[in-house]
């Protein structure tokens, strides 16, 4: 069984690729029982939309004044 730390690594680690079936199968599994990483989850999806948003914008060109 996946403990904490194991699957906060995931979360985490989930940002930057895919996770391999195995370790989607284990984190999803843990998430079912413990609310502080589904909490955790949450967050991190927060913080991937907010920097997402924020590199499309910055993407744009600015408008001259």
């Amino acid at each position: 069984m996946m403990n904490c730390e194991q699957a906060t690594q995931l979360l985490s680690v989930g940002m930057e690729r895919k996770l391999k079936l195995k370790e989607q199968a284990e984190l999803k599994m843990h998430l079912l029982i413990c609310s502080g990483c589904r909490q955790f989850g949450q967050h991190v999806q927060q913080l991937r939309t907010i920097i997402r948003a924020t590199k499309d914008s910055s993407d744009e060109p600015e408008e001259k004044k």
